[in-house]
Formats: C-alpha cells, structure tokens, sequence
C-alpha cells in the first residue's frame, strides 16, 4: 500500500486558497499565505523556497485554526495582529480599525504640507481618533520636527497606538490623550496641522458591509449616523478653533458624502475649502481645509 501524500507547504497553500476563495474570500491566495507564514513563524516570502517541504503537524494545527476562522468572515489583519501601512508594521487588534490604503493619503498629503512650508521650526499635530495610531506615528516617524498629540475615545485603542508608536521609535514625540475629539483642558492648541479618519459611513450603509468588517471592526470608529457626518459636523468647528491661522485639517472621507462635507466646511466659520483629493480610482477620498489668516 503506497504511503499518503505528504501535506506539504505548497499543498497546504493550494488547497486553502481554494478554499477561501469558496468562502468569498477575494484575496484567497494572499490569505492563505500570510496566515500560514504566521503560523510557521517566518516571512511570507520565505514559503517560496520550502513548498516542496512537509508541513510538521504543529504548524499544520495552527494554520487549521487560523483558516478556519478566516472562513467564518474574521480578516486577516485581526488573526496575525498586524497590519503594514505606509511601509510600516502596525499591530491590530478588535479594539483598533484595521488601516487601509486610502488612509495612505492623508500622510502623503501631510508631508507635502510641510515640505511645502519649509523651516525647520517644530510643528504642532494633532491625530484625531487615532485608532492603532497609523497617522500619528507615520507624522512622527516621517516628519521629524513635529511633535504630535493623539486622541480617541476608547481606551483600549489608545494603548495599541502607544505600542505602535513604540514600536517604531517616535514615543518621546508622540502623545495619546483619551478625549471625544480634543483635550477639553486645551480650548486653543494653535495646531499646524490636523488629520482625521473620522467614522463616516452611514448608518443604514453599515448594515450592507462585508461581514468581515460588520462583524469584527469597532462599530464606533466606522457608524458615522444617518448622513455618514454625525463626527464630521463636530470635528470641523472644533479644529477651526484648535488650528493656527494657515493651519491644515486634513479628513479622510466615503465618496457617497464628498459633496456633504464640502458643503460643511463652507458653512464653518474660519476654515476654507481647499481642492479634494481625489484616490487612485479618481473618487474624492481626503477633504483639505485651511484655517483663514487673521482669524
């Protein structure tokens, strides 16, 4: 009787993208192997050179656990605990959102800004609703003379943006504050610079979302009301007090309120609107608003 056929390392992989992708998955192939190098502990690129190889049954057990609850709808970012954005690794977890691409925007867009202004003076930045602290810590890690405040409401998350600005050496110039929106104790912090990815999608929009997002991701940090501005209608009068003349807000948006948010920003005394950046699909993604001068 000839022996079995060895689970090895390029088997493994053919067979769970497969299965993946029959549980909807539309990245199956790159899951399967980003939760298997978690589970043999090594770099993803590194199961290139052992496909070949017999998985040993510890390693097998695990990856049966994290495909398993990959097929029920839980995202990837969650089952590994991390996530890279802007080149960076960040850790994730439930308490946090798990940072995407467009996000990326708001950092190329905030470096452009202080290029733009030149000096070397140190800046003032202000990351609000920072999350795993993706914003914050790419302010940091990429602008060296600023110094930069995080806030959130939960804090939970506050505690995995101290480890991620730890993480990647700008602690000392990175500090997190549990605070809806600003500090109440700081009315007028004269800020270069604001950045938000508030929560913006709506409500009635929350119940039609993938299930990996619905029902992992936390809930507050996507429900942005009947409207998708709920947040936004308060953060645009707050910065407008906290910024310094040709100060910055910078606020990542869904498309669908693009025009309902610009509208907003013209309606707040003090801030101007600035032209909408737009995503590599050509969809308006970051909404750009400056404080007036002399105001």
């Amino acid at each position: 009787m000839s022996e079995p056929t060895p689970w090895t390392i390029g088997k493994l992989l053919t067979w769970t993208a497969e299965f993946l992708a029959s549980r909807g998955s539309d990245s199956a192939r790159l899951d399967a192997e980003v939760l298997l190098a978690h589970a043999r502990g090594c770099k993803r690129i590194d199961l290139y050179t052992v496909f070949d190889e017999p998985a040993p049954d510890g390693v097998r057990d695990a990856f049966k656990k994290l495909v398993k609850r990959r097929g029920d709808g839980e995202p990837v970012a969650y089952l590994v605990g991390k996530k890279e954005f802007y080149s960076l690794e960040f850790e994730v977890t439930g308490d946090t959102l798990i940072p995407r691409p467009e996000t990326e925007l708001i950092v190329v867009r905030l470096t452009d800004l202080a290029k733009e202004a030149g000096g070397g003076e140190a800046i003032k930045v202000c990351d609000v609703g920072t999350g795993s602290g993706v914003l914050a810590v790419c302010a940091a890690k990429y602008l060296e003379n600023a110094n930069v405040l995080a806030t959130d409401a939960s804090p939970a998350a506050l505690e995995v943006a101290k480890r991620n600005a730890d993480r990647h050496g700008v602690g000392g110039r990175t500090f997190f504050v549990e605070a809806d929106l600003f500090p109440a104790h700081k009315p007028d912090m004269r800020l270069d610079y604001i950045v938000s990815n508030p929560p913006y999608i709506t409500t009635d929009e929350l119940t039609r979302l993938s299930a990996g997002v619905a029902d992992y991701e936390p809930r507050l940090a996507l429900d942005g009301g009947p409207e998708g501005t709920t947040v936004i209608e308060r953060l645009l009068p707050a910065a407008a007090r906290q910024l310094k003349p040709g100060g910055v807000l910078l606020i990542e948006i869904s498309p669908m309120i693009a025009e309902r948010v610009e509208g907003l920003v013209n309606e707040t005394p003090g801030l101007v609107l600035k032209p909408t950046i737009n995503d590599l699909s050509g969809h308006p993604r970051v909404i750009e608003a400056m404080k007036e001068e002399g105001v």
